[in-house]
């Protein structure tokens, strides 16, 4: 009888034992190297977007769409009056541009007169007097030529300062991006001006 309740008492103790033996065996301890490498950042970012699960239904996804294009359209917004490359639109981005914007910014353009002179203009030559609209005729005549002029002084320097200042950089159509700055009224212009009249550069 005491052989019967000593084997039985050895099998009961004997899985708790292989229990015990295989959790130690398989624990890692917390400063023993992982045994595979650290994925790289931006596998793990790739990870993460394949493991978000798309929108079951067609009209959920619209719904998204829509709403990251609105905080895109925000940042963007944002951008545009702060002046933070980060969410410019491509046609704003990197230094060459940003430095056509603040030459243009810190100076005086005959062009960016050119809309409230034609209002006044149209006005005058609304009036059924014949010296007035000679007058309305005379000043259009100025003001497209004050354009035509500065805008060819401003081409010539703006390009030769850029050829200095940036000479390993791709600047086409840099001149045509600060010349149609200069077209816009300096508080409407869009990013906002950076720079005070008369700044140097």
């Amino acid at each position: 009888m005491a052989l019967v309740f000593r084997s039985r008492s050895n099998e009961e103790k004997a899985p708790a034992t292989q229990v015990t033996a295989d959790l130690t065996k398989h624990a890692r301890d917390p400063q023993a190297p992982k045994g595979r490498p650290t994925p790289k950042r931006s596998e793990a970012q790739s990870q993460r977007r394949r493991a978000v699960t798309p929108p079951a239904d067609r009209k959920t996804a619209v719904k998204q769409q829509r709403e990251t294009r609105r905080a895109a359209m925000t940042r963007q917004r944002e951008a545009l009056n702060s002046g933070d490359e980060r969410y410019l639109p491509a046609r704003d981005k990197g230094p060459v541009r940003r430095f056509a914007r603040n030459y243009v910014d810190a100076r005086f353009c005959a062009a960016e007169f050119f809309l409230p002179s034609a209002v006044v203009i149209l006005v005058l030559t609304m009036v059924r007097v014949g010296a007035l609209q000679n007058l309305a005729l005379l000043l259009w005549l100025l003001v497209i030529l004050a354009m035509v002029v500065d805008s060819i002084f401003l081409a010539v320097r703006l390009r030769k300062q850029l050829a200095v200042r940036f000479p390993n950089e791709s600047t086409r159509g840099v001149v045509m991006y600060g010349l149609m700055r200069t077209l816009q009224i300096r508080k409407l212009r869009l990013p906002k001006p950076q720079v005070k009249r008369g700044a140097k550069l």
